[in-house]
């Protein structure tokens, strides 16, 4: 018993006398308080706070906090006054800069993000060739669920994609919620040239204006607001259909305000609003590819 005390004692002496060792107990020390304050803290959000969303923004701003402190009291414990922090920064520089290149440019990146706000979580946009909704953000990246790419009409495909953070200075972002958060979408409609194509025409102005009335105040309102920051100017913000020529018949393209994520939605009930009234015309057929032969005798 004496033995084990006498190691014990013998252990934290060489630990005090070892700067080294002791810093390596002070870090452990703080990092274990650190890691319980947060996990207490978080829990108490999810306990306390009902909404998900303002549950994700909490625990993120939690988790900077606690990453903020950890980093100021490490370099408190390793680096003994300014001077030689500054000397060991200035050793190390040149070595990071080319190391951590990639590293460095996420963190702008996201400093960029989180000052500017390009986009926030829950937008939808695309960055390069990937489109999704943000789902999630980090020091290193950002986080969409997945859009298109297989699946048609601006619908999730399921897939996560993680995006670092330095790509928002060498791609090209668009948001689809910033600002003004309806989109502008396009029907085509082809009818035979033997058709009665004015009275199809005023159908299709019948359906979309039914189907789109109740956005025509909301969307005029955001104009507004929009207007205040962004050069955003629409003269007309009522559907209309154009009319136009292709191989096969008239080509009459609808064109109409919908919200972002119901473009799937607005064009299947405007598509089978058009068909059922459609079918009711006898003078009014839908075009499709065909192919005529002549025969010079019967000519």
């Amino acid at each position: 018993m004496e033995a084990t005390l006498t190691l014990v004692k013998e252990l934290i002496d060489s630990l005090y006398n070892s700067p080294v060792a002791f810093k390596i107990v002070h870090t452990l020390i703080w990092l274990l308080i650190l890691w319980l304050i947060n996990l207490i803290t978080v829990k108490l959000i999810n306990k306390k706070i009902s909404g998900l969303k303002t549950q994700y923004h909490w625990r993120k701003l939690i988790n900077v906090i606690t990453i903020m402190i950890a980093i100021v009291i490490l370099i408190r414990i390793w680096f003994q006054g300014t001077q030689s922090l500054i000397t060991y920064l200035g050793l190390l520089s040149a070595g990071i800069a080319i190391a951590l290149k990639d590293v460095l440019a996420n963190l702008v990146g996201w400093l960029y993000i989180i000052t500017r706000r390009p986009f926030k979580v829950g937008d939808r946009i695309q960055i390069g060739e990937h489109s999704g909704d943000v789902i999630d953000q980090s020091f290193f990246e950002f986080t969409l669920l997945e859009i298109n790419n297989w699946v048609q009409a601006d619908q999730s495909t399921g897939r996560l994609i993680h995006i670092p953070n330095g790509k928002v200075f060498y791609q090209e972002l668009a948001n689809y919620d910033e600002g003004f958060k309806y989109l502008w979408n396009e029907i085509s409609v082809v009818i035979t040239f033997e058709s009665d194509w004015q009275k199809a025409k005023k159908i299709l102005l019948e359906v979309v204006n039914d189907k789109g009335e109740h956005l025509s105040k909301t969307v005029e309102n955001q104009v507004k607001r929009a207007a205040r920051k962004y050069m955003i100017y629409y003269k007309n913000l009522t559907p209309i259909v154009y009319t136009s020529v292709v191989e096969n018949g008239v080509k009459l393209t609808i064109r109409h305000l919908c919200e972002t994520r119901k473009r799937r939605g607005y064009t299947e009930a405007i598509w089978e609003d058009v068909l059922v009234r459609f079918s009711k015309q006898k003078d009014i057929t839908l075009a499709y590819p065909t192919t005529r032969f002549y025969k010079n005798s019967a000519e």
